[in-house]
């Protein structure tokens, strides 16, 4: 308990899965949470199980660079300043190299790419002063190829590139801000037990045998959001029951 004393964080895709997970941790550990989403149908049940003292909820697309700032003014006038960003917001979509239509490739990245991008641009505007830790959820897909997840593959690479550039900037600026990125294996989350046909075969992808849980994401997330991870930028931190050492 209190490894984020006195620190606020934002997660963008807060309301379920591993951005619900890490606001629930987060805030176990002492901190005040913002959680973002375009889903506000299950925001006061996502509230609920965070506890209403500590945390807010606001609407946002992270695709659209209009909603960021009033994101980040909205959790400084609420709680006093921003620490901890976590870039989690995202969507996924099968489709392969020789029948994606342009229309899936521009939904998928922007909100996988794009929303991270600008998450990491507006997090470095009003973390520079006091700094802060970045935290942008990649995927094994950004270290790996997948056949049927071409636009996702093509994101989530992006992430954990942009991850290393914008560590590197902050570095040279001298500014106080981590950026590192975590790469989960299949864990279950809405997302992928949407699909409990594959189920059994994403298993047999990880050696450890199971599909990962959100709660184990949220503690690398945490661990790269708290003080703890103080000499790490520009590092990903795989959690996958290792699917990616084979």
């Amino acid at each position: 308990m209190g490894r984020l004393d006195e620190k606020v964080a934002i997660i963008t895709g807060g309301v379920k899965g591993f951005g619900l997970a890490m606001a629930e941790l987060f805030v176990k550990e002492g901190a005040k949470v913002v959680i973002t989403d375009v889903d506000d149908q299950h925001a006061d049940e996502a509230l609920d199980e965070i506890g209403r003292t500590n945390a807010i909820f606001i609407k946002q697309d992270v695709s659209q660079e209009a909603g960021w700032e009033p994101v980040f003014k909205t959790a400084v006038e609420k709680f006093g300043k921003v620490n901890i960003l976590i870039n989690n917001a995202g969507i996924l979509s099968f489709n392969d190299a020789e029948n994606i239509d342009l229309a899936t490739w521009h939904k998928v990245l922007s909100v996988d790419l794009d929303g991270v991008m600008l998450g990491t641009k507006y997090g470095i505007k009003y973390m520079k002063e006091n700094g802060g830790s970045i935290v942008n959820i990649s995927s094994i897909a950004g270290l790996i190829g997948i056949s049927n997840l071409y636009a996702y593959n093509a994101a989530k690479g992006g992430v954990r590139m942009l991850t290393k550039s914008a560590a590197l900037y902050c570095a040279e600026k001298h500014y106080a801000i981590r950026v590192n990125s975590v790469h989960p294996g299949y864990a279950h989350t809405p997302m992928v037990d949407a699909y409990p046909e594959m189920r059994q075969h994403l298993e047999s992808l990880h050696p450890m045998g199971r599909l990962g849980t959100a709660d184990e994401i949220a503690n690398a997330a945490l661990y790269l959001a708290s003080d703890e991870s103080s000499f790490s930028t520009g590092s990903e931190l795989v959690v996958d029951g290792g699917y990616t050492a084979q």
